[in-house]
C-alpha cells in the first residue's frame, strides 16, 4: 500500500460526504413535489404521464395497492425486454446483424435488468444491437433504479408518517426519480463522457487495419449513454464485454473518478433524506457512518491485500502487488477501490477482474454482497436495506434492556421484526442452496474454469452477486448454460421481489402507527454507540449464515497459497 493509494481513496470519500447534503435537499423536494429549477421543464411532461397513468398527485396508495402497481409495471418491463431480444433479428437499429437471443439468455438478461442486477452472460458487442441496448437495457437501468428509490421513499415515509393509510404512490415516485434525477444528471455525464471519449453513435462498427496487416472489427454504439445510467442507477451492465474496464467505457483516470462517485452519490444522498423526511438530520448520518465504518474496513483489507501480491509469485521471486487482471491505466489502489464500491454499492460494473484478485481480496466483495449490499447499496436497494438491519437492531437492543424496541417513536412489534428477518433470510436461501445444488451436478460445475476451492468460489460469487442483485462475477464461471441462465435468473427475481415485498408491508404497518413521545428509557438511535450495534448486527448476521461457505472457498485458497499450492 502507498500514500497515494490512500490520498486518491480519501479524495473519493471526501467527495461523496460534500455531496450528501446538497443531493438530499434537492431529492427531498423532489420527492415532496415541492417546486425545484427543473419544475417549468419536466412539470408539463410529468402531469401529462399522470394522465395516461390514470392517477394524479393527490392521490395516494395502500401499502398492498404500491406493490402491485410495481408488480405490475416490473412484469410489463421483463416482458417487453424479452420480447426485444427473441425478436432482435427482425428489428431496425441493428447494423452489425445480430440475430435472436435464445430463450434461456434472453430470460436470464430480462431477469439481470429489471431487477437492477445487470448480471451479462453474453458479451454486449456480440449480442446486443443498438435498439435491444437502448430501448431494452438502456429503459430499465432507469426504471429498476427508479424503482429502488421509489421503495426507499415509500419506507421512510412508513417512519415519518404517523395514524396514515397510504404510504405514496408508486406511480408519481417512479417519474419523479426518472425526471428530476436520473434523466438530468444522465445528460450531463453523457456529454462528459462523450467530451472524455466514450463513443456515442448509431453508426455501424469500424473495421480498421492493424500494423500487421490484419482486419479488426472496432464496435461503436450509444455507450456514453448507457455508461452514465449504469452508474448513476448502480446497474452496471457494460456496453461491451469488458465493462469499465474497456478503454471506450472508461478512458482514464478522470472518467474512473466520476464513475466511483456515481455509484455512492445518490445511495448516500438517501440518508439526508431520510433525515429530512423524519425531521432529525443526525439520524441520517448515524447511517451513513455505520456504512462508512463498514465500507473502509473492506477498502482496507481489500487494498493490502492486492498490494501484498500472490504468495505463489513471491517464492518464484517476484515481488510487487497483484496487478494480474488489472489495467496499468488504474492501478492497484483504484482497481480494489472500484471493486468494494461496486459490490458496496449493489452496481457490478468492474474495472478489474475480481476472478483475478487474490483469495482475500476477492472475498471481500464478496462479503460485502452477503450482507446484502447495504454498505449505500443500490440506489434505494440499500437503504430499504440497511432499514431492515436497523429494525432488528433495535430489536436486539430493546431485548437487551428489557423494554419494547423503538424507532423514530414507532414501536417495533413482531410484525416488522418478522418481515425484516423474512427480507434478510430470503438472500442466504437463494445465495447458498442454488450454490450447494450447482457444486453436485456435473453439468454446472464444468462451466468453472479453476478447480478446488476457487472453483467453488466462482459457483459461490456467482449465485451471490444474483441474489444481491449485483452483477458482477468471478469470470472464470462460464455462464451461459441453460442451468446458470435459469438458476441466476430465479435467484435475481428472488433476491429483488422477496425483499420489496416485506419492506412495503412493514412500510404500511409502521405509517398507521401513532408516534410516541422519547422518554428518558428510549435508546437514542443517532448516537456513536447505536452506530456500533448497527455495525456489530449487520456483521454478526452475516457472518453467522454465510460464515461456512467462505471458509470453504476464499479461506482454503489463500491458506493454501501461503503453503504454496495452487489448484
Amino acid at each position: 500500500m502507498t500514500l497515494n493509494g490512500w490520498i486518491q481513496i480519501l479524495v473519493f470519500c471526501g467527495i461523496i460526504v460534500l455531496l450528501v447534503k446538497p443531493l438530499g435537499f434537492y431529492m427531498h423536494r423532489v420527492f415532496n413535489g415541492e417546486r425545484t429549477p427543473l419544475s417549468p421543464i419536466f412539470g408539463p411532461l410529468e402531469r401529462g404521464l399522470y394522465h395516461i397513468c390514470g392517477t394524479s398527485e393527490r392521490e395516494e396508495q395502500h401499502w398492498a395497492a404500491y406493490a402491485v402497481a410495481l408488480l405490475l409495471f416490473n412484469l410489463a418491463g421483463f416482458l417487453v425486454l424479452y420480447l426485444l431480444q427473441r425478436l432482435q433479428g427482425s428489428l431496425p437499429y441493428n447494423p452489425a446483424g445480430m440475430s435472436a437471443v435464445g430463450p434461456a439468455l434472453a430470460f436470464n438478461t430480462a431477469a439481470s435488468f429489471v431487477t437492477n442486477t445487470n448480471w451479462q452472460n453474453y458479451g454486449g458487442e456480440s449480442t446486443m444491437s443498438y435498439l435491444v441496448q437502448m430501448a431494452g437495457l438502456t429503459v430499465q437501468n432507469f426504471v429498476s433504479a427508479a424503482t429502488g428509490v421509489a421503495i426507499a421513499i415509500a419506507l421512510i415515509r412508513g417512519f415519518a408518517r404517523a395514524s396514515g393509510r397510504s404510504i405514496g404512490n408508486f406511480w408519481i415516485d417512479l417519474t419523479r426519480c426518472t425526471l428530476y434525477v436520473l434523466l438530468p444528471v444522465c445528460i450531463v455525464l453523457t456529454l462528459v463522457y462523450v467530451w472524455l471519449g466514450v463513443p456515442q453513435t448509431l453508426g455501424p462498427y469500424v473495421d480498421a487495419t492493424t500494423l500487421e496487416g490484419a482486419k479488426q472489427t472496432i464496435a461503436l454504439g450509444p455507450v456514453a449513454s448507457q455508461v452514465a445510467i449504469k452508474m448513476l442507477g448502480t446497474n452496471g451492465g457494460g456496453f461491451f464485454n469488458a465493462n469499465a474496464a474497456h478503454p471506450f467505457e472508461n478512458p482514464d483516470a478522470i472518467s474512473n473518478l466520476i464513475q466511483m462517485v456515481t455509484m455512492f452519490a445518490l445511495g448516500a444522498a438517501l440518508t439526508n433524506v431520510f433525515g429530512r423526511m423524519v425531521g432529525n438530520q443526525r439520524q441520517g448520518w448515524a447511517i451513513l457512518a455505520s456504512m462508512g465504518v463498514l465500507f473502509i474496513a473492506g477498502v482496507a483489507v481489500c487494498y493490502w491485500a492486492e498490494a501484498a501480491g500472490n504468495p505463489l509469485m513471491h517464492a518464484l521471486g517476484i515481488d510487487g502487488g497483484n496487478m494480474e487482471g488489472k489495467e496499468t491505466r488504474f492501478g492497484i489502489a483504484l482497481s480494489a477501490l472500484f471493486a468494494v464500491i461496486t459490490t458496496a454499492a449493489s452496481c457490478g460494473a468492474v474495472n478489474a477482474m475480481h476472478d483475478s484478485f487474490t483469495a482475500l481480496g476477492g472475498m471481500v466483495p464478496i462479503i460485502n454482497m452477503q450482507l446484502g449490499e447495504v454498505i449505500v447499496g443500490g440506489v434505494g436497494a440499500g437503504f430499504y436495506g440497511i432499514l431492515m438491519f436497523i429494525l432488528i437492531a433495535v430489536f436486539v437492543a430493546g431485548l437487551m434492556v428489557g423494554r419494547t424496541p423503538e424507532y423514530l417513536g414507532k414501536k417495533i412489534e413482531a410484525k416488522e421484526v418478522k418481515m425484516a428477518m423474512l427480507a434478510i433470510l430470503c438472500l442466504p436461501l437463494a445465495m447458498l442452496v442454488f450454490t450447494a445444488a450447482a457444486v453436485v451436478l456435473p453439468s454446472a460445475v464444468a462451466s468453472i474454469a479453476n478447480g478446488g476451492p476457487h472453483g467453488f468460489s466462482e459457483m459461490l460469487y456467482a449465485y451471490t452477486s444474483a441474489a444481491a442483485n449485483n452483477g458482477s462475477a468471478f469470470a472464470g464461471l462460464s455462464g451461459n448454460t441453460p442451468w446458470y441462465n435459469v438458476t441466476l435468473g430465479i435467484g435475481m427475481l428472488m433476491g429483488r421481489f422477496l425483499v420489496i415485498i416485506p419492506a412495503l408491508a412493514i412500510a404500511g404497518s409502521l405509517a398507521a402507527k401513532k408516534t410516541v413521545p422519547a422518554s428518558a428509557g428510549t435508546f437514542p438511535t443517532d448516537s456513536p454507540l447505536f452506530v456500533g450495534l448497527l455495525v456489530g448486527v449487520i456483521v454478526i448476521v452475516g457472518g453467522l449464515t454465510f460464515f461456512p461457505a467462505l471458509a470453504v472457498g476464499p479461506i482454503v485458497e489463500h491458506l493454501a497459497m501461503i503453503h504454496g499450492q495452487t489448484f
